[in-house]
């Protein structure tokens, strides 16, 4: 029985990917904690700890395929612990004097805290390649649009001309930032924990420290200097680094639905054949990958935000606390890792009409071109009075219907100091583009990209 969307057949592919789901998976979950008991015998078998035949067994047994998760489970809810019931399968897999062996000196937290960062570790790899993917779309759009000219807007009105290719590189370079820190959280979130029941480490014994060295480097994680069973902001960071993601993507998705209303039609995502609008208005074709895109971030959100609340433990170990993230650290992975996957391929289909974005910039009639005019004039008159009369003729000309060219030709001011041939190369967008294309190249450059103008 499906109850989540993340696991329902109909809704799953719209919150989580199949790769993510397996990574986070019951299975998946159980066979890291099978890992750390395997490499925990390991390293003591090294040090002398345990009998180097119990170790060989162990991790000869530590498969989930051996775990019966339904006998698990059960026994789970009869005794009310989440890692014995696995340990004690684990156990009658080997014989009576290795299975003694098992899971020495470690606590349930030790187990399930280096699961997570382990699972974490897989996640992690999956969500740096699509956060490169989309980057390598965006770069593709700035490349290819670094000419094509559009309306910028600020406050939802037109602004001044841009080009969409400038759009797309301020968001490659907003991803760019995402991928360094998510790379410089690795060494601080990829951690594991070998500390005891209240972290001091005394059912290790003196080797403990050497113990949870081997440990961990036999499972890839890194070793940290003192428990942090009671200190949760290495998961808290990550989640908190993923929301970030997601806000960068929302604000693409966001951003990319609206400009595929029919009013402004300066973009379409991909359409397949096939693809439904509507159940009664057989015309639509609705941006429906935008719109989850943009959702999605919501949810995302709200469990960092209760990873955030996690942070807040007491004494040595908080279950009440610490349980929140069995629900929060996973969902804001399949989420963050679903929203990449739908960002690849929605700037991967988007059509871009120039056109429509040529046209778009002759619904302000001129006007947006104010700036272009003020300035040059404010060599010859001063910058204040020039404002003052783009003003006048701005307002004027806004309430007659009339185009920014007509209303400087009607100020009588205005009018002495421009000629036609002015006011035409004056009232050009292509001519007022500023540093977009050098920024564009600016920044492929500096990603190693191929940058330029294109032919």
């Amino acid at each position: 029985m499906s109850v989540s969307v993340f696991d329902m057949q109909s809704l799953q592919h719209l919150w989580s990917t199949d790769e993510l789901r397996a990574i986070f998976s019951e299975e998946n979950r159980v066979q890291k904690w099978l890992d750390f008991e395997a490499a925990l015998a390991c390293a003591q078998a090294d040090l002398g700890i345990v009998p180097a035949a119990a170790a060989r067994e162990i991790t000869a047994q530590a498969q989930v395929r051996n775990i019966d998760i339904g006998k698990m489970s059960a026994e789970i809810r009869r005794i009310k612990h989440s890692l014995v019931p696995a340990l004690k399968q684990l156990q009658a897999r080997c014989s009576k004097d290795n299975g003694e062996w098992l899971h020495y000196g470690a606590t349930t937290q030790d187990v399930v805290d280096t699961g997570v960062a382990l699972q974490l570790k897989e996640a992690h790899a999956v969500i740096m390649r699509d956060l490169r993917a989309v980057g390598g779309e965006l770069a593709r759009l700035a490349r290819e649009h670094r000419d094509t000219i559009m309306a910028g807007r600020t406050h939802g009105v037109q602004a001044l001309p841009i080009t969409f290719g400038h759009k797309c590189a301020i968001w490659l370079d907003e991803i760019e930032r995402h991928q360094q820190r998510l790379t410089e959280c690795e060494p601080r979130v990829l951690v594991g924990m070998v500390a005891g029941a209240v972290g001091s480490q005394a059912s290790l014994g003196e080797q403990a420290a050497e113990v949870e060295r081997l440990t961990l480097q036999r499972l890839g994680l890194g070793v940290p200097p003192i428990s942090w069973a009671p200190a949760r902001d290495r998961f808290t960071e990550y989640a908190l680094l993923l929301a970030m993601v997601g806000a960068t993507l929302s604000k693409i998705g966001n951003e990319l639905f609206n400009m595929q209303r029919n009013e402004f039609a300066e973009v379409e995502e991909a359409f397949s054949e096939g693809k439904l609008g509507s159940s009664t208005m057989p015309h639509k074709r609705n941006p429906t990958s935008a719109e989850n895109l943009a959702g999605l971030s919501r949810p995302l959100r709200y469990n960092a935000t209760l990873m955030l609340e996690g942070m807040v433990q007491e004494g040595e170990r908080d279950g009440i606390a610490w349980k929140m993230e069995w629900k929060a650290l996973p969902e804001c992975c399949l989420i963050a890792g679903a929203m990449l996957f739908q960002a690849r391929n929605l700037l991967a289909g988007l059509r871009v009409d120039g056109a429509a974005m040529a046209a778009n910039l002759e619904r302000m009639r001129g006007y947006l071109l104010s700036e272009r005019v003020m300035l040059e004039l404010s060599e010859r008159v001063g910058k204040q009075t020039a404002h003052e009369w783009i003003y006048e003729a701005s307002m004027h000309g806004i309430t007659q219907k009339l185009d920014f060219a007509d209303a400087m030709r009607q100020h009588k001011e205005l009018a002495k100091l421009l000629g036609e041939d002015e006011i035409r190369r004056l009232t050009d967008p292509a001519g007022y583009l500023g540093q977009c294309g050098a920024s564009i190249d600016r920044l492929l450059a500096a990603q190693g990209r191929t940058a330029g103008p294109q032919g």
